[in-house]
C-alpha cells in the first residue's frame, strides 16, 4: 500500500503557479476605454513584444513586422509633415517681410531719402546688418552727394560688379548671388566689412545705355545667405528696386 501511495503521489501533476491577476479597477478601465490603450504607442509596442515572447523565438510574426514598418513610415510622414508646415510658415513670413520692405522703399519722394532708407528702415525690416548700393561710373566718387551717402552708396569703375560677383573668375553672372564671405570687401561695405559673414548680391539693370548697379545685403550671421537658399523673393525685390531706380535716374 505504501508503494502504491508513493507511486500515485509521484504520478500526480505538478501544481501550476498562480498567474498574477490584473487589478479589477484597471481591468474595468481598460474594458470601458480600450481606445486609451490603442492610442498609446508605447503600451501597444509593449503588448506586441509580450505577444512575441509568448509565441517563442521560432515563430515569425508577420503582423508585428508589418506594424513596425507602418510605424516607421508614419514617423517619417509626420516628420515630413512638420517640415512642410515649417517651410510654409517660413516662406509666408519671408514674403510678408519682402512686401513690407518694398512698401517702405517706395515711400520717399526724394532720391537721397530713398537711398538712406536702404540702410535704415529697409535694412531693419529685412533684419540684415547692412544694405549697400554699388553704382558703376566712369567718373570719380568725389561728388558731394556720394560723400553724403557714403554709408549706403559706393561708386566703382566699369566692370567692377561682374568681377565682384564672379570673384574674378569670369563666367555667367546671376541676377541673385547668395554666399558666405570671410573677407568682405571694404569697397562695398566700408568700415563695417570686418563683421560681414554672408551676403546677398543683387545685380541691377538700369536700362539700355546705362551701366549696371548692384545692391548688396550683408549679414553678420554666416548662415543667413548661402547657395542652398531660394532666390525667388530676392529676385522679385531686385525687379522692384530696378524699376524704382530707373524712375529716379530718368
Amino acid at each position: 500500500m505504501k508503494l502504491e501511495n508513493e507511486k500515485e503521489s509521484s504520478m500526480s501533476p505538478t501544481p501550476k503557479l498562480a498567474q498574477p491577476k490584473i487589478d479589477d479597477e484597471l481591468r474595468e478601465a481598460i474594458i470601458l476605454r480600450p481606445d486609451l490603450i490603442l492610442d498609446d504607442s508605447d503600451v501597444m509596442q509593449a503588448l506586441i513584444a509580450a505577444n512575441e515572447r509568448a509565441m517563442g523565438g521560432n515563430i515569425v510574426d508577420l503582423r508585428g513586422i508589418a506594424m513596425e514598418r507602418l510605424e516607421t513610415r508614419l514617423d517619417r510622414l509626420e516628420d515630413t509633415h512638420r517640415s512642410v508646415i515649417a517651410a510654409a510658415y517660413e516662406n509666408l513670413a519671408g514674403t510678408n517681410q519682402i512686401h513690407r520692405a518694398i512698401l517702405r522703399m517706395l515711400d520717399p519722394v526724394e532720391f537721397e531719402s530713398f537711398l538712406r532708407d536702404l540702410g535704415g528702415d529697409v535694412a531693419d525690416i529685412l533684419r540684415v546688418d547692412a544694405v549697400r548700393l554699388v553704382l558703376e561710373s566712369v567718373q570719380n566718387d568725389n561728388d558731394p552727394a556720394v560723400k553724403r551717402l557714403g554709408d549706403v552708396l559706393s561708386v566703382a569703375e566699369p566692370g567692377f560688379i561682374d568681377d565682384y560677383l564672379t570673384q574674378g573668375r569670369g563666367g555667367t553672372v546671376r541676377q541673385v548671388t547668395l554666399r558666405q564671405v570671410q573677407n568682405a570687401s571694404e569697397q562695398v561695405f566700408g568700415a563695417n566689412h570686418i563683421w560681414i559673414g554672408s551676403e546677398a548680391c543683387l545685380k541691377l539693370d538700369f536700362g539700355e545705355g546705362r551701366l549696371p548697379g548692384m545692391l548688396v545685403i550683408g549679414a553678420e550671421d554666416p548662415h543667413m545667405f548661402g547657395p542652398q537658399h531660394g532666390t525667388d523673393l530676392l529676385a522679385f525685390f531686385t525687379g522692384v528696386f530696378e524699376r524704382a531706380m530707373r524712375r529716379w535716374l530718368s
